[in-house]
């Protein structure tokens, strides 16, 4: 009984030593010598400033900024997750109808018009930092108005909305999206 006590002990310790201390330690410097932007949280900077993530969905809701897509926890990562309602869920159907009206609204657009799913669902996490591309041409006028763009920096937003899609993974793996803080970083230089 002693002998598989100490076996026991000295088991759990050793891979304790090399699951909890040695593999981490590993993989952490193979990822900062291989990919030390993303191992260092793909942190955007402006004048040398940490203003965000590429990873991390931030909450936008002015009228001169492109919006982030709706989430359940206020684009707060530490508790990162959704509300969990299921489709027939009359608190989700609610929700989705408000903020349809909503979006239809701010962005003068006809409330038979199709809005993209990613516009009026939460993300499953919560802080996706990415909107469709028909998403980000539907607040293309409420932008351009709440900044008074003439027709030419109008034009500039359009083309910068094309300039920054980042295609499926692979080709084939999610859907053409655009990353919200980036664009609404180059359209302050517009």
């Amino acid at each position: 009984m002693k002998k598989i006590l100490i076996n026991s002990f000295t088991s759990l310790i050793l891979f304790t030593i090399i699951t909890g201390v040695i593999y981490p330690l590993l993989i952490t410097g193979i990822s900062k010598l291989f990919f030390n932007y993303q191992a260092d949280g793909s942190l955007i900077k402006v004048n040398d400033k940490i203003i965000g993530s590429e990873l991390i969905g931030q909450k936008f809701d002015t009228s001169i900024y492109f919006w982030s897509r709706p989430s359940a926890v206020d684009n707060n990562p530490m508790p990162s997750g959704a509300t969990n309602w299921g489709p027939t869920s009359d608190t989700l159907k609610k929700t989705v109808e408000e903020r349809r009206k909503n979006y239809a609204s701010q962005n003068n657009l006809s409330p038979d018009l199709y809005i993209p799913d990613d516009a009026i669902f939460a993300s499953g996490s919560g802080v996706d930092p990415d909107i469709s591309v028909e998403n980000a041409k539907l607040q293309v006028e409420r932008i351009a108005k709440a900044r008074n763009f003439d027709e030419n920096k109008r034009k500039l937003l359009e083309e910068l909305i094309n300039k920054l899609i980042d295609k499926p993974q692979f080709g084939i793996l999610g859907d053409k999206r655009i990353n919200v803080l980036e664009l609404n970083i180059l359209l302050d230089k517009i």
